[in-house]
């Protein structure tokens, strides 16, 4: 069985969308793209995360044909697939279906950056992707076009999705802009957020690129 590592990846982080509380039932899906076998694994479809087994996770090709697996892909596997085609930068996709990210995406609405975390999303605000039915092409170009020069986008009338080069790191993303979301969701309740400039944006930006445990060579 090729590609066990991400399979058992996929299956933790599917469980996390869950007890995170960033899905309910068999909503999301989660996929890790393998630069050397040039495969995608990704979630099967409306299967129990926490039953799924490594084997239930399926491999398919960046035309989206399955190559192994008995299962049947997420729906979204397009909206996957375009990410390792045309971003080289992405090897893991999370979609959630988080409770104030939705919230945001029913009302067709960006996330400015009221918070300082904006910037992990890698630019100046979090944008509402238009328009696409689940499951379509139409949707994973209007999520791509509303990804440009980020990590994070809503998808009208839907959700939530992330990309990184690699799974932790797009699941992070996904739970912080889920945060801000809320965050954002209750500050309008008692007025207008106050927008951080762009100015500002950049320099957060640039502070990011040496966040963490920075290894000197």
């Amino acid at each position: 069985m090729q590609m066990q590592e991400e399979r058992e990846a996929i299956i933790e982080h599917c469980k996390k969308l869950i007890t995170h509380g960033l899905t309910v039932g068999t909503g999301g899906n989660i996929s890790v793209f393998n630069t050397e076998y040039q495969l995608m694994a990704i979630s099967p479809s409306g299967m129990d995360y926490f039953t799924t087994k490594p084997e239930d996770i399926v491999l398919t090709d960046l035309d989206g044909k399955v190559v192994e697996g008995d299962r049947k892909p997420s729906t979204e596997v397009d909206m996957h697939r375009i990410y390792y085609n045309m971003r080289k930068d992405v090897r893991a996709v999370v979609h959630c279906h988080s409770m104030y990210s939705t919230v945001l995406a029913s009302l067709r609405m960006n996330l400015p950056a009221v918070n300082n975390y904006i910037a992990i999303a890698g630019g100046y605000d979090i944008r509402c992707a238009e328009y696409g039915t689940g499951g379509t092409w139409t949707l994973a170009e209007n999520s791509f076009r509303a990804m440009e020069g980020r990590y994070a986008c809503f998808l009208a009338n839907h959700g939530l999705l992330t990309c990184a080069a690699d799974l932790p790191s797009a699941f992070m993303i996904a739970e912080e802009v889920e945060r801000m979301a809320e965050a954002y969701y209750h500050a309008k309740l008692l007025g207008e957020p106050v927008v951080l400039d762009n100015s500002e944006v950049d320099v957060i930006l640039n502070k990011n690129k040496n966040y963490g445990q920075v290894t000197q060579k």
